[in-house]
C-alpha cells in the first residue's frame, strides 16, 4: 500500500484520495448527507467482513488439532467480533459488484448483520437498492474499498479503518458546507478539549454527539497515557436518526462499547440520561438554535440559573451540561462567541449567576476558519463544578483567559487548523495554571492569557471575552535607540514623499499627450 503525505484530516493512506473521486461521482445523483452514508456503510461492512474473516481463517487451521469450528459463534463473541452470515461476506458483495442487483446485495446483507448482531440493530443503513443509487458507480465503489486490507493486525486494521473514517467525515463535512457540522467537528478542536480536560477514567458524556468524534478521541488519549479501553464510559444522545446510526458505527468499528441511547432523541424533551452525574462533559452543540422547543421548557429542574430565552438555546445547553456534571465533573464544550457578552433576553444574568457560582474554569477565544459550518470565530468554555480539587492548586474565584485568535494556520483557502503544538501550549498553559505536576510554572503573558478574578469579571460586567482581559502583546524590544529608527523612518518618508512628486508629473504628463490635459 503507497502511503501518502498526513492530510488535515488525520489520515496517512494512499487510496483516500481515490475513494473521494469515486463517491465524488455520486454526487450528481444525491446529497452529500445523503452519500456519506453509502460510502461509510461500505467501509463499515467491509472492515467486520475481513475482521470475521482473519478469525474464520485462523479456526481453520486449528481445526485439525484444536478441534475448533469455523462457524461458531461462540469463537466470535470470544473475541469481539461481529458475526457475519455468509450472504454478507465481502467476497458475495465483491462478486456481485457488477450485476444491476448489487443493491440489493448490499441491503441483504446489512439486513442480515443486524439479525445477527443485535446492537448494530437499527444502526446500519438499507438503501441501497433505492433506484436514485447509480448501480454502476456503486460497483465502482465497491471495487475500490476492496482494495482496503483490514484483515492483517487487529489493532492496526482498526486504526486505518478509524482514519479511513476520520477522512471521509471531514470530507463530507466539507461537501455539505453547513450540514456538515451536524456530525463533525474538526479534528483540532476535539483533540484541544480533550487535552484540556484529560478524560483519564470515569464517566463521559456528550448529548449532542454528532458521529462520535469526542469519544474516539478521548479513548485515544487514555491510550496514549498508559490506560485501557474501557477505562471510561461513554454516553451520549444524537437527535438526527443518520446520525445516530453514523456514531454508532464509528464506535462499533473501533471496538468502543458506548450507550448511546436505544434511538436518537432530542436532548431538551427526552433526556434518555436523565440520572446521569458525568465527570466529564464534551460537547459542540449546535450553535444559536432558535427552534429547540423552549416555549415548551420554562420550568424545568435543569435552569437552575435562569430560565434560557425561547429563541436561542445556547444556555439552554450550557445548563444542561452543569445539571449532567459529577460534584467534582468538568465540563469543556464550543459555543458561539455571541455566548460570551450577550445580554439578550436572561442570557446576561444566567452568564452572571454562573460566574458568580465560580463555575467557569476556564475561557478560549480560537481564530475564525476552524469549523466547516461557519468561518466565524468561536470559543471554548471550560466549566468546573469544584475549583478546590485536592490534586491542583485551589483556584476558586480564578477564571482563567486564553485568546488564540492568532493561532491556526490555512490548511486550504476558507480553513484553519491549528497545530499540535499550538494545542499544546494552550493545554499546558491550562495545566500549569492549574498547579498539576510537571506541568511547570504559570505565568500571565500579555496578549495570550491571564488568570482573572471574579472581581475583575464584575468590572467588565460579567463579559467573559477573553481580549478584554489578556491585553495586548509586549513588542519585543529590538534594541535600536528611538532616534536612531525615528531619523531611518523620516528620511525613508521623505524618499516617498519625492517618488510621489515624481509619479505626478508623469501621470499629468501623460494625460496631456492623450489630450487631457487641464
Amino acid at each position: 500500500m503507497t502511503k501518502s503525505k498526513p492530510n488535515s484530516n488525520g489520515a496517512n493512506l494512499g487510496f483516500e484520495t481515490q475513494m473521494w473521486a469515486a463517491a465524488d461521482k455520486l454526487r450528481g445523483h444525491m446529497d452529500a448527507s445523503e452519500y456519506k452514508h453509502v460510502v461509510l456503510g461500505l467501509i463499515f461492512l467491509k472492515y467486520i467482513s475481513d475482521a470475521f474473516q482473519a478469525k474464520y481463517k485462523e479456526l481453520e487451521a486449528k481445526k485439525e488439532t484444536e478441534y475448533t469450528d469455523p462457524e461458531d459463534r461462540d469463537e466470535y463473541a470470544a473475541a469481539n467480533i461481529f458475526w457475519v452470515p455468509k450472504e454478507a461476506r465481502w467476497a458475495n458483495l465483491q462478486s456481485g459488484a457488477k450485476q444491476p442487483t448489487i443493491g440489493k446485495l448490499i441491503d441483504d446483507a446489512m439486513v442480515a448483520i443486524e439479525k445477527e448482531n443485535p446492537s448494530l440493530k437499527g444502526v446500519l443503513p438499507k438503501d441501497y437498492g433505492r433506484p436514485a443509487l447509480d448501480k454502476y458507480r456503486l460497483g465502482q465503489l465497491i471495487d475500490i474499498v476492496s482494495k482496503i486490507g483490514f484483515e492483517d493486525d487487529e489493532a492496526r486494521a482498526k486504526d486505518v479503518l478509524g482514519r479511513v473514517y476520520e477522512y471521509f467525515l471531514g470530507k463530507f463535512a466539507a461537501a455539505e458546507g453547513k450540514g456538515g457540522g451536524e456530525f463533525y467537528t474538526p479534528r483540532c478542536v476535539v483533540k484541544l478539549l480533550v487535552q484540556m480536560i484529560e478524560p483519564y477514567k470515569g464517566r463521559v458524556f456528550d448529548p449532542c454527539c454528532g458521529s462520535g468524534g469526542m469519544f474516539v478521541q478521548s479513548e485515544r488519549f487514555v491510550e496514549e497515557h498508559g490506560g485501557r479501553l474501557g477505562d471510561i464510559a461513554i454516553y451520549g444522545q444524537e437527535s438526527n436518526a443518520t446520525t445516530w446510526r453514523l456514531a454508532n458505527m464509528n464506535l462499533a468499528i473501533r471496538g468502543i462499547d458506548a450507550n448511546l441511547g436505544g434511538q436518537n432523541a432530542d436532548s431538551f424533551h427526552n433526556d434518555l440520561h436523565k440520572d446521569l452525574r458525568a465527570d466529564f462533559v464534551l460537547a459542540n452543540p449546535p450553535f444559536n438554535m432558535s427552534d429547540w422547543g423552549g416555549e415548551r421548557l420554562r420550568e424545568d429542574a435543569r435552569w437552575k440559573y435562569g430560565i434560557p430565552p425561547v429563541g436561542n438555546a445556547n444556555y439552554a445547553w450550557i445548563q444542561h451540561f452543569i445539571y449532567h456534571l459529577a460534584p467534582t465533573g468538568v465540563a469543556g464544550f464550543v459555543m458561539a462567541n455571541g455566548s460570551m457578552s450577550t445580554n439578550t433576553a436572561s442570557e446576561g444574568e444566567i452568564r452572571k449567576n454562573i460566574i458568580e457560582a465560580d463555575l467557569v474554569d476556564c475561557m478560549i477565544a480560537l481564530p475564525g476558519q476552524l469549523f466547516y459550518t461557519t468561518q466565524i470565530p468561536v470559543c471554548l468554555w471550560f466549566l468546573a463544578r469544584n475549583k478546590k480539587n485536592g490534586r491542583f492548586r485551589d483556584r476558586s474565584g480564578q477564571t482563567l483567559f486564553i485568546d488564540a485568535r492568532k493561532m491556526g494556520t490555512l490548511i486550504d483557502r476558507t480553513h484553519k487548523e491549528l497545530s499540535d503544538n499550538e494545542i499544546d501550549k494552550i493545554s499546558g498553559t491550562y495545566h500549569a495554571w492549574r498547579g498539576e505536576k510537571d506541568a511547570g510554572e504559570y505565568k500571565d503573558v500579555s496578549g495570550f492569557c491571564i488568570s482573572a478574578g471574579i472581581y475583575k469579571i464584575k468590572e467588565h460586567r460579567y463579559v467573559l471575552t477573553p481580549g478584554r482581559y489578556v491585553g495586548a502583546a509586549e513588542i519585543e524590544d529590538d534594541g535600536i535607540p528611538f532616534e536612531e529608527k525615528m531619523a531611518e523612518l523620516s528620511a525613508k518618508l521623505y524618499e516617498q514623499f519625492e517618488e510621489a512628486d515624481r509619479l505626478v508629473v508623469t501621470i499629468k504628463r501623460n494625460l496631456e499627450v492623450l489630450g487631457y490635459g487641464k
